[in-house]
Order: structure tokens, then C-alpha cells, then sequence
């Protein structure tokens, strides 16, 4: 299967997940983060806006921000995705339909994500993962800034076998599903 079959292939599924099972799916995904030891560790945590394909992050922002974490999200400049503070009054439609903070958020330097949690479209067991073919977390995650503990979330379906992979692939350090 090629890459552009396997993402359709991957977004059939996913949209063909009930709300109800995407809602537990996504309990099951964010609680396994929290109760992980380098979650407990970091300072600061980026966390991806989900898309209606994806494991659902509306849930897992509210409930870390509520408990003091500090949480950075990503908005899309251009070709170039940064991180910026989470703060749910500033977040507004941005690129490609994706919640992302306004102008007035303050940007969270690449050195200060102590954790970042990637969405995909496919991952293997051993951190391989598959985007959506734009590069914006791989350009993003292969900054030598950049030394946060990477987590790659999806649902069962998701984790497959093998991936074709290319030089600039980054791989999690985790791979963390329902």
C-alpha cells in the first residue's frame, strides 16, 4: 500500500469511529499519558488540537490545565509549525480548520516542550510514524532545540507492522493507543 492509500485507508477508519468510541478511545489514550512517569516530569507539554479523525484532545487540555500543567499547542505559520501557550480564550479556527492560539499567544521555545504529543496516521510499536504528508512535526521535532520526550497517540487500529520511512522521519519514543 502506498502512502496516499494508506492515509485514505487510515482516515475511513478513523471517521467510521462512532462519537461515543472516539470519546472513550481518547480517555483511554490521554490517561495512559498522565499516569506515565515522563509526564509526571514535565514542565511544559505540547499537545496537538485534534482534528475530527483523531484521537480527541479536548478533554486531556482541559483537565491538564486545570491541574497546573503547563501546556503549549501548535500553529501553523506558512510552511512552519510553532508551539504557543495554551489558553482556551485565545484559541480561534486557524490552518486547515485546526484550533490554534491567536496573535497575542506567547510562543513556547522549542527547548522549554519537555514533552510533545504527536498525532499520526499510522505508527509501528517501535515509534515509526506516518503524518499527513506535510512534514510540519517532522521540520518541527528535528530542531537541535528541540529534546522534548516525544509520544506518538493513536487509535488500535492505527499501529501497524511496518511504515515506509524517509531520512527525515523522526520516530517517538513512544506510541501510546487505546
Amino acid at each position: 500500500m502506498t502512502k496516499k492509500e494508506l492515509r485514505a485507508a487510515m482516515r475511513r477508519k478513523n471517521l467510521g469511529i462512532t462519537p461515543s468510541e472516539r470519546a472513550a478511545a481518547s480517555g483511554r489514550i490521554f490517561g495512559r499519558i498522565g499516569r506515565l512517569e515522563a509526564f509526571a516530569r514535565a514542565r511544559t507539554v505540547g499537545v496537538f488540537c485534534s482534528l475530527a479523525d483523531e484521537p480527541d484532545t479536548s478533554e486531556a487540555l482541559a483537565r491538564w490545565s486545570a491541574a497546573g500543567k503547563r501546556l503549549a499547542v501548535p500553529r501553523v505559520e506558512g510552511d512552519v509549525m510553532r508551539f504557543y501557550a495554551y489558553d482556551p480564550r485565545t484559541m480561534r479556527p486557524g490552518a486547515f480548520g485546526i484550533a490554534e492560539p491567536g496573535p497575542e499567544a506567547p510562543e513556547c521555545e522549542p527547548q522549554e516542550l519537555d514533552l510533545v504529543i504527536v498525532p499520526g496516521t499510522a505508527f509501528t510499536a517501535a515509534g515509526a510514524r506516518m503524518g499527513r504528508g506535510r512534514g510540519y512535526y517532522d521540520k518541527y521535532l528535528s530542531q537541535p532545540e528541540v529534546h522534548a520526550v516525544k509520544i506518538g497517540v493513536c487509535f488500535a487500529h492505527q499501529l501497524v507492522g511496518e511504515l515506509p520511512s524517509e531520512p527525515h522521519d523522526v520516530a517517538m519514543d513512544y506510541v501510546v493507543t487505546d
